[in-house]
């Protein structure tokens, strides 16, 4: 696309190029000037655009959420939220729009204080996605794999290097996945996965089998198949230690 250049005595620039954080958009002036004092406000009602980021293309640079940002611009347009069923993104989406300084988008995804609870409970607050456990409880399989290898001396009268796991990888629905291993989750080989879309590139910041065994029970996951392949091999600087490799599949599914 072209950057169309504007002088800065122009009241308006119809057509505006953004790049957040990497994800490109494309939108009217009018759209990101309708909430007065906001961020995007502040950065584009001015006469002249000079002093603002831009990246290697002309395009405005803005350093956030290039996935979440489509629902920051999604609210600007008519001052209404809309989300996709079960978004697991709810909180950092809010972190977002304080950033942008959308004060009202804001009270709309923070969490609601229970009327049931209000009298005799104060303070005891619940999303109103969260507000009852099957409200939010989705269906679905998540599979866990994992490449691991020890060494093994003759008779056992070395050490053994037990289960050397170099890399958990985890493969299931987006929105499972963050649900249930939230900031755990390395997604940069598949970033902005839209929540309904499937992945097998995901995995875990962390290396140990056990902890994601608790991570998933804790969401009421339980394990309902495992296969495992392995292959032994001879070292080469000692002849009487094996190595073993293997790879191993956890599938958890819940109701």
């Amino acid at each position: 696309f072209l950057v169309t250049t504007f002088p800065s005595s122009s009241p308006r620039r119809s057509i505006i190029e953004l790049n957040v954080g990497g994800q490109v958009y494309i939108t009217r002036y009018s759209t990101l000037t309708s909430v007065p004092d906001s961020l995007l406000w502040e950065m584009f009602s001015q006469k002249s655009q000079k002093g603002l980021a831009r990246d290697t293309k002309g395009r405005f640079f803005v350093d956030r959420d290039g996935f979440l940002f489509r629902y920051i611009l999604d609210y600007m347009r008519d001052q209404q939220l809309v989300l996709p069923d079960h978004f697991p993104e709810r909180g950092r989406l809010q972190r977002e729009a304080e950033y942008f300084n959308l004060p009202e988008l804001v009270k709309l995804l923070a969490p609601k204080i229970s009327k049931q609870n209000s009298l005799g409970d104060e303070g005891c607050q619940s999303d109103p996605e969260e507000s009852s456990p099957s409200a939010d409880t989705r269906s679905g399989f998540i599979t866990i794999g994992y490449r691991g290898s020890y060494t093994l001396g003759r008779d056992s009268q070395t050490d053994a290097k037990f289960r050397r796991v170099a890399r958990i990888m985890v493969c299931g629905k987006t929105s499972l996945a963050k649900e249930v291993f939230g900031e755990t989750l390395n997604e940069s080989r598949d970033p902005d996965r839209p929540p309904e879309r499937y992945t097998s590139r995901y995995y875990l910041k962390f290396t140990f089998l056990e902890q994601a065994f608790d991570k998933l029970a804790d969401a009421g996951f339980h394990m309902v198949a495992c296969n495992s392949t392995g292959t032994c091999a001879f070292a080469h600087d000692q002849t009487d230690d094996k190595i073993w490799t293997s790879y191993t599949e956890y599938v958890f599914y819940r109701e």
